[in-house]
């Protein structure tokens, strides 16, 4: 029997997304340990017994693996979420972890823990393009945003929950103290595999391939409750059978299709999201926050333990997103969030070049921290750092996961996502190659060329990203196609609004309030076949 409450599907689904937050402290709690260090040490001994451990680019590599398998397997997960299922393509990737995870957990060697880690990200690149997909396909207008935002929050407790686990291990004599935590990622993606079995599929998946009774199945059971003559239901199915009956003649789409005139502005939209994701330096503030706390005076257990803040302060600051952002919409959430970051990463390079003092070797003989701060600027550096986290976590956290499956039509909604989610890995693979080189060469200047990224995104939000939140996944397409705005635009991003109370009535079957016209199925019919979309 399926599993019909879209709460429960989601809170199964994004266990996926809790695997790449597993990755990312299974690493950042471990890197600073002598055992890690003195393993995968490659050069002397320090004369009290301790290891500098692998060079700054070693480190880097090894770090830059597993976003480099998800950057393959993020392309390749859209061919099979179209030939298997959303459903049967995140179960793949579950066993590809537990594959992955037994090589890293049983490395001998750097070469070993770098294939082991690079067979994880494939495994990540299929779950975090397609459970987005999944639950967007699934979830009703109103509560997408927060359904879909459920693999940001996912992604902070994996963070949080296996950085507790390192740091407890990191007590533990010799290599157990690495081996342990990376054998016990095994067990969520062994939970989710069998979770999955419990889920429905993607309703328009399932009407991709013709088969109608699944899909109204399937829509009965998440959003008529059982009831196959809702309201709501029969609305939902007729807009899946119209749209559907537009695209079937491309059903069997490439790649090439996205880069058509007609789907390159939605494609660099959604491409864009993801990688400016990356370059906010969130998951990088995340795989090397022990470098900056190292700068800020702190060393030993105290840095570990003042890691582990930031993790909390991620995982709780995801909430009010979860519970507004289909409220707020996605391009203010996006806008401000920009702004924030930028503030405190200035003040961080500020502070660093005017109260750091230099240290040739690096602190601790860590070369990357070759700057330290003392007294209130150590404390102010802290601060930044988590104010930084603060302002990430219900903005360009959840959303760069909820926006891009909201912009595409049914027809290339799996590649897209997947092409979208590629972006996201391949700069996550370029930036954890860069910073350890980067802090050790340019020091604070790296948190200047995050500000200006930061910058550069909030002008690119205001100007081109439309809003698509409360608005049904069929009806985004008139966005793109209306024939007032301009050509492959559609209507200014800066003149789209939030749809949340028109959805609202919707979904309670008050058709007498239904969205405007100018995002009505019969609009984007008549867009459809005026654009040749």
């Amino acid at each position: 029997m399926a599993i019909g409450n879209i709460y429960l599907i989601a809170a199964i689904a994004v266990v996926g997304g809790g695997l790449f937050g597993f990755d990312i402290s299974s690493m950042s709690a471990i890197i600073s340990t002598n055992q890690y260090s003195c393993y995968f040490n490659q050069g002397p001994r320090n004369a009290d017994g301790t290891c500098q451990g692998p060079t700054s680019t070693t480190q880097g590599g090894i770090t830059a693996a597993m976003p480099g398998g998800s950057f393959i397997a993020a392309l390749i997960s859209g061919y099979l979420s179209d030939m298997f299922g959303r459903k049967r393509a995140i179960m793949i990737g579950c066993v590809i972890w537990v594959i992955g995870s037994t090589i890293c957990c049983a490395a001998q060697n750097i070469g070993m823990l770098v294939a082991g880690r690079f067979i994880n990200g494939f495994c990540v690149g299929i779950c975090s393009a397609q459970v987005p997909v999944f639950i967007s396909e699934l979830a009703p207008p109103t509560k997408r945003g927060r359904l879909v935002g459920l693999q940001q929050w996912a992604i902070t407790w994996g963070i949080m929950i296996m950085f507790y686990v390192s740091y407890g291990c990191s007590f533990l004599d010799g290599p157990k103290a690495f081996r342990v935590p990376w054998g016990l990622q095994m067990i969520p993606a062994i939970l989710l595999f069998f979770g999955m079995i419990f889920l429905p599929e993607s309703p328009r998946w399932l009407a991709r391939k013709d088969r109608w009774e699944e899909c109204h199945a399937v829509l009965t059971l998440v959003h008529g409750k059982g009831d196959p003559n809702s309201p709501f239901v029969a609305r939902e199915y007729q807009e899946i059978q119209d749209t559907w009956k537009f695209e079937r003649e491309n059903a069997d789409v490439t790649y090439l299709e996205l880069f058509k005139p007609n789907m390159i502005n939605r494609t660099h939209i959604g491409y864009f999201t993801q990688v400016w994701s990356q370059l906010t330096g969130m998951n990088v503030m995340m795989y090397y926050i022990t470098y900056v706390f190292l700068m800020a005076g702190l060393t030993s257990n105290a840095n570990l333990v003042a890691s582990s803040i930031q993790y909390v302060i991620n995982v709780v600051m995801t909430v009010p997103a979860l519970l507004f952002v289909d409220r707020w919409g996605r391009r203010p959430t996006l806008l401000v969030g920009a702004a924030l970051m930028m503030t405190w990463l200035f003040a961080n390079a500020g502070i660093l070049a005017s109260y750091g003092v230099y240290v040739p070797g690096g602190v601790d003989d860590k070369p990357e921290a070759k700057i330290q701060v003392s007294g209130a600027a150590s404390k102010a550096v802290i601060a930044c750092s988590y104010l930084f986290v603060a302002s990430y976590a219900p903005t360009w956290g959840p959303v760069s996961w909820i926006y891009p499956p909201e912009l595409y039509p049914l027809r290339v909604r799996g590649k897209a996502v997947a092409l979208a989610t590629s972006g996201n890995w391949i700069f996550n693979f370029a930036l954890g190659y860069f910073v350890p080189p980067a802090f050790e060469n340019i020091t604070w200047k790296t948190y200047i060329i995050f500000g200006v990224f930061c910058i550069a995104m909030f002008i690119h939000v205001f100007f081109m990203f439309p809003e698509t939140a409360g608005k049904p996944l069929e009806e985004v397409e008139a966005l793109f196609t209306d024939p007032s705005g301009p050509r492959y635009i559609g209507i200014p991003a800066w003149k789209t609004r939030v749809a949340f109370k028109e959805a609202v009535a919707l979904e309670h079957g008050d058709f007498e309030k239904k969205i405007s016209n100018e995002y009505s199925p019969e609009r984007v019919e008549h867009t459809v076949e005026k654009t040749g979309a």
